[in-house]
């Protein structure tokens, strides 16, 4: 069999080799990355696949082809330097910014984008007895692009400060949890600002103290409780009413 030193494809480009019964599939995929309005992040990323291994993919912001297997590594050697790099950069403007100029105006200019709901919570530590946890959430956002960021007494915190990945939700849309680990301080301020392609000015979400999960869970039951007896006793009135007025009273002797 002879050795393949260098592959050359179409831009849109799907075979399918049958031998026997095994069938061996070769796609290209290309995206455009981007989260502005005015796609000044734009990022043209185009994988070749092989029975669905990625061996060779470009990348306009590095401008270059990267090989991820031995096949992959020698044609993006060539193709590098034999001006094939500079044929696909130009897709950056004819292929991603004039698709996504047009979807930019029909949606993102629209101000549907699903805007996330944010909420701050305490959450219990386990191993410092001395300092708490907060936790920021973001959920029901798209698209996927998403800063979290703590202020205390509207300074940014850089310490202390995890945070999970951007998680699918399984339904295109996504969340994010953040967590701050801090030592809590008479009258100070602690919030959360999550900047969003759906918030062209951001959102700034403050924690309260003063409101811990544990009162605001007792303040629920307590008031659902309240509600409930209050039921209880119209719906008992109005039955010993009922009776009342159907009973017929008889003298005695």
């Amino acid at each position: 069999m002879a050795t393949l030193n260098s592959l050359r494809i179409p831009a849109l480009f799907l075979f399918t080799l049958l031998l026997g019964t095994d069938a061996y599939f070769y796609s290209r995929q290309s995206e455009c990355h981007f989260s502005s309005n005015d796609l000044h992040d734009l990022e043209y990323i185009d994988r070749l696949l092989f029975n669905k291994l990625e061996f060779m993919r470009y990348n306009s912001t590095l401008n270059k082809f990267i090989g991820y297997t031995e096949l992959g590594v020698k044609n993006a050697e060539i193709w590098n330097t034999d001006g094939t790099v500079e044929r696909w950069h130009k897709d950056l403007d004819g292929y991603c910014r004039h698709n996504d100029g047009i979807y930019s105006t029909a949606i993102l200019d629209k101000k549907n984008i699903p805007k996330p709901t944010i909420k701050i919570r305490s959450a219990s530590h386990s191993s410092h007895k001395h300092t708490s946890m907060l936790v920021c959430s973001a959920y029901d956002f798209y698209p996927r692009g998403i800063k979290l960021t703590w202020l205390r007494d509207g300074k940014e915190v850089t310490h202390d400060v995890t945070s999970t990945e951007e998680l699918a939700n399984g339904n295109w849309l996504y969340q994010i949890h953040s967590h701050l680990e801090y030592t809590p301080k008479s009258g100070e301020t602690i919030s959360c600002r999550v900047e969003h392609a759906s918030l062209p000015k951001g959102k700034e979400v403050k924690w309260d103290p003063n409101i811990s999960e544990v009162k605001r869970n007792k303040v629920i039951i307590g008031a659902s409780g309240l509600v409930l007896g209050l039921i209880i006793t119209i719906a008992g009135v109005v039955y010993y009413k009922k009776k009342s007025t159907g009973r017929i009273l008889v003298p005695s002797s």
